[in-house]
């Protein structure tokens, strides 16, 4: 099956780099419609993929998983950013020029219950971007779309039906036959087994890993399974609220996570044995707004190693081993912390102005 997938050029050492990326959305006053405040849906946020390799990304629900997935595909506008895949720098691009990249990078949905339309047949669903991309010569196209679909565990047959005839397991491998019938590069999974039984997850994870070792695929895998993606991935980034907290490989943040609130993530993670002793970590209060997160580190509200200058200074994105990246006052060098203090006593000094002295500042 050689047609599927074709060579990427070796550019250089990662597929996709995200860097400083934001994604905000405004908040519209109801009688002006003016801009009054904004969702800050991800805020900031960089990583690096290697080719051929699998990023989790994992969080609380509403932490701006998926939008950073689909802003990394340019299927939303950034605020702000940069995203380069394969050195092509995508928000830079022309519609044409955008339209010639689209079949490198694709992206599984979370539901295949909705991601399928009703009205089309499963040949026609998998076929109909490879005819407009014009990937394979129309002599061979239904040939090709009978391998994409073996390749995928789908009989040929399955080519005449509609997704209502499908299980939800069945119809997530349809979903991925759409994505690897444009000989993708880069795939972004989006929860794609979260709808799922547990049963027919281990098979779609494995489908995944197999189509990953057969074309050479790479993944951004997003998730809330823990456990899931400690199975899958190369490499873990921790978002929340918007931000990265923490970022490595999969070996050195499952061993040794240093951010508190990967800590207290990872340790909601089931352990399969009635004697073992959990150490669970409980956080307090709920997840701030994105519209109106806390001033400083943005998990200070509830983290129980809060200091005083975590409530005003942001934490810097430090490697505090080789490859283990995170955002924590904790761990801050001296110019880190001294950094920080400057910021939090010009806060300071603001704050205990005259309002006359305040409006200036």
């Amino acid at each position: 099956m050689e047609e599927i997938k074709s060579p990427a050029a070796q550019k250089s050492e990662y597929l996709l780099e995200v860097e400083n990326l934001v994604k905000w959305f405004p908040i519209k006053s109801s009688f002006f419609k003016r801009t009054v405040g904004n969702v800050k849906a991800v805020d900031g946020v960089s990583f690096k993929i290697r080719r051929g390799e699998t990023m989790g990304l994992v969080g609380e629900s509403g932490c701006g998983k998926s939008t950073c997935g689909r802003t990394i595909l340019r299927l939303m506008e950034k605020t702000s950013g940069e995203v380069r895949l394969d050195g092509q720098d995508i928000f830079a691009l022309t519609r044409e020029q955008l339209r010639r990249i689209r079949p490198k990078m694709q992206i599984v949905f979370q539901d295949p219950y909705s991601s399928l339309s009703p009205r089309l047949p499963i040949g026609e669903i998998i076929g109909e971007a490879v005819r407009e991309h014009e990937i394979v010569p129309p002599e061979e196209f239904d040939d090709y779309i009978t391998r994409v679909m073996e390749v995928c565990g789908l009989p040929e047959y399955y080519k005449d039906r509609y997704p209502h005839e499908f299980s939800g397991g069945q119809r997530q491998r349809i979903c991925i036959a759409r994505a690897l019938a444009l000989s993708p590069d880069f795939i972004v999974c989006d929860e794609p087994v979260s709808a799922l039984d547990v049963s027919i997850q281990a098979q779609i994870i494995n489908l995944l890993r197999q189509l990953q070792k057969e074309f050479g695929l790479t993944y951004l895998f997003i998730s809330h399974d823990l456990s899931v993606v400690e199975h899958i991935s190369d490499t873990v980034g921790v978002m929340y609220l918007g931000s990265m907290m923490e970022y490595s490989t999969t070996e050195k943040i499952f061993a040794n996570p240093l951010n508190p609130y990967t800590k207290a993530l990872f340790s909601a993670i089931p352990i399969p044995d009635p004697d073992a002793q959990i150490h669970r970590i409980i956080l307090k209060g709920s997840i701030p707004s994105p519209a109106n997160p806390p001033r400083g580190c943005k998990f200070h509200t509830r983290c129980d190693h809060c200091m005083e200058i975590c409530k005003y200074a942001p934490p810097e994105w430090n490697e505090v081993e080789e490859e283990h990246f995170c955002a924590c006052h904790l761990y801050n060098d001296a110019e880190a912390n001294e950094r920080a203090e400057k910021l939090m006593a010009e806060i300071k000094a603001g704050e205990d102005a005259p309002a006359e002295e305040q409006e200036v500042l």
